[in-house]
């Protein structure tokens, strides 16, 4: 199997690990019939590429084998962030094997993190909308779900185009991060219809840079200004409030990574 190796994990602070693993926890209580999840945002920049790959690592540090699809194939974040390098001279990815250039046993990497697989982005694509709707999108989900415990999708913003919406549909849940102070809550609402309308079940909400001045609990236990919150789509609290969309559905947000003076590492996406 080929082999990506990351060069820019990096450690994260003690209370920005720990928040994670408060999120790693909660999202194992969601249940093992959510295999497939995508990690998403209304729009660029509120960290949901820094979600996913972390949430991709602490899971395959607990012990499954996790397989990272990185679907930004307009603008690939995981791969410039975490610097992904291969050996290969020419290496393939996702947007390879939908346009039915390569096998799916190509396109998938082992990686250093041990139990942790990727199928990268290397290839940017001005128009994915087509690849995503050949079908062999969807099979490539439930192939790599038949040999994981878990398979996260990266995905672009849910309001912005429409690749979000369209891989959302082939999937059984949803991660929505939301940027604190900085996401209006109509786009968050538009995004929440949206995963309804692709009939895919929103899990929790992360809600990500969170000031220590706005949360006195993250502030007292979150020494570099980090805190990570969820919360349960069926109305289970794991978050601090819980919100209704215009339809009537509820779901629940808490906070997640905040770079402020404090220091910390950047969490956007």
């Amino acid at each position: 199997m080929k082999k990506l190796t990351l060069n820019n994990m990096g450690t994260l602070p003690y209370s920005a690990e720990e928040a994670m693993n408060r999120l790693l926890v909660n999202f194992g209580l969601c249940g093992k019939e959510y295999k497939k999840v995508i990690v998403t945002s209304s729009v660029p920049n509120e960290g949901k590429s820094f979600v996913a790959a972390h949430l991709w690592r602490l899971l395959a540090e607990a012990g499954n084998k996790v397989i990272l699809v990185d679907a930004d194939i307009r603008k690939s974040v995981i791969r410039s962030r975490y610097q992904l390098t291969t050996e290969e001279t020419s290496p393939i990815g996702l947007a390879h094997h939908l346009a039915g250039q390569a096998e799916l046993e190509d396109v998938i990497y082992s990686t250093n993190i041990r139990g942790g697989f990727i199928v990268p982005t290397f290839r940017t694509v001005a128009n994915p909308a087509i690849l995503l709707q050949s079908g062999r999108f969807g099979t490539m989900l439930d192939r790599l779900a038949q040999v994981s415990d878990y398979v996260l999708v990266d995905t672009p913003p849910l309001t912005n185009v429409s690749d979000g919406g369209l891989i959302a549909s082939h999937c059984d849940g949803a991660l929505l991060v939301v940027r604190s102070g900085s996401t209006p809550r109509g786009l968050v609402a538009n995004s929440i219809k949206q995963l309804e309308l692709a009939n895919c079940r929103l899990l929790g909400t992360v809600l990500n840079r969170v000031e220590q001045k706005q949360n006195a609990y993250y502030y007292r236990y979150s020494h570099y200004g980090y805190g990570y919150g969820y919360g349960y789509g069926n109305g289970q609290e794991g978050g601090r409030k819980k919100h209704r969309s215009k339809s009537g559905s509820s779901h629940s947000s808490g906070s997640s990574a905040d770079k402020n003076q404090s220091g910390g590492s950047d969490s956007e996406a």
